[in-house]
């Protein structure tokens, strides 16, 4: 259940934002933002204040184009660029576009998992900064957005969480995510990002 979180985030993050303007604001992207052949991967790492380690290895994007439509693949499964891109039409959304430091905003969720587990987030957002930031990948001009709040499930789960997102217009993308979670700590970090050849 926890990956199915993460990549449930992962896909909201992906809902990706093209260059800051000269307002010092960033829209969000469009279609024609993302290219055949960009990729990006992450390596990621949860692990318990016991030690014990619940989630390691790497997750790997890239755009492609299958009869002539943009697609994201993620894992087994390739999603339309225009799904990603599509404006969120929530009164609590991931990102409250278009995004510029100090604004702030209620973000909720609720979700289901693959074996029926529904659970819900509810988390207060600010944009904190934007400014370089380097990861394993390089170094890019960069958001921090923190998220505050709690998440709870149907089997009786509920914890405090915090999260800080650290997100690259340029690339359309986060470039690091770090997630408390009760007493699970959970990073993910670019570690790779390729541009269209």
């Amino acid at each position: 259940m926890r990956n199915q979180i993460i990549i449930l985030l992962a896909l909201v993050i992906l809902s990706a934002c093209s260059d800051t303007t000269k307002s010092g604001t960033t829209q969000q992207p469009t279609l024609a933002d993302y290219k055949i052949g960009e990729k990006w991967v992450w390596k990621y790492k949860g692990v318990t204040t016991e030690g014990e380690v619940r989630s390691d290895g790497e997750d790997t994007r890239e755009i492609v184009s299958i009869d002539g439509v943009l697609g994201m693949t993620i894992g087994n499964d390739t999603i339309p660029v225009t799904d990603i891109v599509k404006p969120e039409e929530s009164e609590t959304p991931k990102y409250d576009w278009p995004l510029e430091v100090g604004k702030k905003w209620k973000y909720e969720n609720n979700w289901t998992s693959q074996d029926g587990t529904t659970g819900n987030q509810s988390q207060d957002a600010e944009v904190l900064s934007y400014q370089e930031e380097t990861v394993e990948a390089g170094t890019f001009m960069a958001y921090t957005i923190k998220y505050t709040g709690k998440i709870t499930n149907s089997r009786g789960y509920s914890a405090n969480e915090k999260e800080v997102w650290l997100y690259a217009p340029i690339i359309k993308n986060f470039i690091k995510l770090t997630q408390n979670q009760g007493d699970f700590l959970y990073v993910e970090e670019l570690i790779e990002y390729s541009k269209p050849k």
